[in-house]
C-alpha cells in the first residue's frame, strides 16, 4: 500500500499548487489513497463545498481538518452530506460530522482519523489519546491500515502520541505548523511519523501570510487583517509506503516542491 499525504492547503494559492502538480505525483509514485489537510483551503481559513471539491477534483481522496474545521458556516450544511472530509474526532459529543473514515480503492481498506492538539491550542477538545484508542476500537478488524492527521502546535504532544500509537497505526502525520520538519521516520514498531507535513500555499509569506503584514504586527503590535502571500506557491507532502504482508510502515519520503509563480 501506498499513501501520498498532503500539507495544509492554504487558500486559493494552495489549490492552484495541487492542481498542478497532484496528478504528476500521482503519476511518479502511484498511490493507492491521497488525503490532504484542508483546513485552511477557502481563504486561508475554514473549508467551502466548491474549494472541497477543486481539492476532490485535483485527485485527493479525503479531506483532513483542524482547528480551523468551522470557520465558515457553509461547513455545517456539507459535513454530514456524504462528503469525503474527516473532522477532529476528540470534539465534544454531538458534534456535526464524522471523525474517522473508512476509504476503499484497489481492493484496500484504509482508516483516516483526524485528532486535535490540546497544548498551545485555543479550542476545548477530549484528550486525543484517549480518542485515538476509542477511534482504533472501532476500526480493528476492518481495514489494511489506519492513517491519523494529528492537527497540532507542540512537537512534543505530536511525538508522543506517535509514540502512542506505534504499531497500532500505519502511519501519524502533523500537520497545524505550515513549516515542514525534516524528521520523518519509520518507529521501533512500524509506524511511520513525521511531525509536520508542511503547507501547499504560498511559498514566500509567512506561514501562507503576506511577510510585510506579519513583520509589521511583530515590530509594531498592532493587529492585522491577514492577506495571503503573492509569488511562488509551494507543495509539501509525504510519501508513505507499507508492507501488505505485516501492515508495517517500510517507508516515509519527504515532498517540498516550489512552483514558480
Amino acid at each position: 500500500m501506498k499513501i501520498v499525504f498532503v500539507g495544509d492547503i492554504f487558500g486559493e494559492a494552495g489549490r492552484d499548487a495541487l492542481k498542478t502538480r497532484m496528478r504528476d505525483l500521482i503519476d511518479i509514485h502511484k498511490p493507492d489513497f491521497c488525503i490532504a489537510n484542508g483546513e485552511n483551503a477557502a481563504g486561508g481559513k475554514g473549508i467551502s463545498y466548491n474549494t472541497a471539491q477543486d481539492i476532490f477534483d485535483s485527485g485527493i481522496d479525503v479531506i483532513t481538518m483542524g482547528n480551523h474545521t468551522w470557520a465558515r458556516k457553509e461547513i455545517l450544511n456539507i459535513i454530514d452530506s456524504g462528503i469525503k472530509i474527516v473532522r477532529p474526532a476528540n470534539y465534544p459529543k454531538g458534534v456535526p460530522g464524522k471523525g474517522r473514515m473508512i476509504i476503499e480503492k484497489n481492493g484496500l481498506r484504509l482508516g483516516v482519523i483526524n485528532l486535535l492538539g490540546r497544548v498551545y491550542m485555543d479550542q476545548p477538545v477530549d484528550c486525543p489519546f484517549q480518542t485515538a484508542d476509542r477511534e482504533l476500537g472501532y476500526l480493528k478488524g476492518q481495514v489494511d491500515g489506519v492513517l491519523v492527521d494529528f492537527h497540532a502546535e507542540a512537537t512534543s504532544e505530536k511525538m508522543a502520541l506517535a509514540y502512542y500509537l506505534d504499531g497500532r497505526t500505519t502511519c501519524v502525520v502533523g500537520t497545524h505548523t505550515h513549516i515542514q520538519t525534516a524528521d520523518e521516520r519509520i518507529l521501533e514498531k512500524g509506524t511511520a511519523y513525521i511531525t509536520d507535513v508542511g503547507m501547499t500555499g504560498p511559498a514566500d509569506g509567512v506561514i501562507g501570510v503576506d511577510r510585510d503584514l506579519i513583520i509589521k504586527k511583530f515590530t509594531l503590535g498592532l493587529p492585522i487583517q491577514h492577506e495571503i502571500a503573492e509569488g511562488r506557491t509551494q507543495l509539501n507532502a509525504v510519501v508513505i509506503t507499507i508492507d501488505d504482508a505485516t501492515k508495517k510502515a517500510v517507508e516515509i519520503k519527504r515532498i517540498m516542491e516550489t512552483i514558480k509563480a
